[in-house]
């Protein structure tokens, strides 16, 4: 039997200017997909560029889709889990520090 291991990463693409956006040619997605995903309502395009927190959400999908052969609407859906894990997570370690 095989056994597959997920791991999940944190990072930033771009360290600090949270309120930044991103050209989407320096992406490196196929058109037809933002498109796509633009319509699904996962990323927000305003000439030609979406948000940083978008572009880092967008490779994080790219990388499911990737690693673990999930398809675009699954990768969507396993985002917005993963978004909301670490929220209550967030929400945790902010209750524990209140009750300390």
């Amino acid at each position: 039997m095989q056994h597959f291991y997920l791991q999940i990463y944190r990072h930033a693409l771009f360290a600090g200017d949270e309120d930044a956006w991103v050209n989407l040619s320096n992406l490196g997605i196929h058109p037809d997909m933002l498109q796509q995903l633009a319509e699904f309502g996962v990323i927000e395009v305003r000439r030609g560029r979406v948000p940083v927190q978008q572009a880092q959400r967008l490779h994080r999908m790219l990388r499911l889709r990737q690693n673990l052969g999930v398809n675009l609407h699954g990768a969507v859906i396993i985002m917005d889990l993963l978004e909301r894990i670490e929220q209550l997570e967030d929400e945790i370690e902010r209750l524990k520090i209140i009750g300390k």
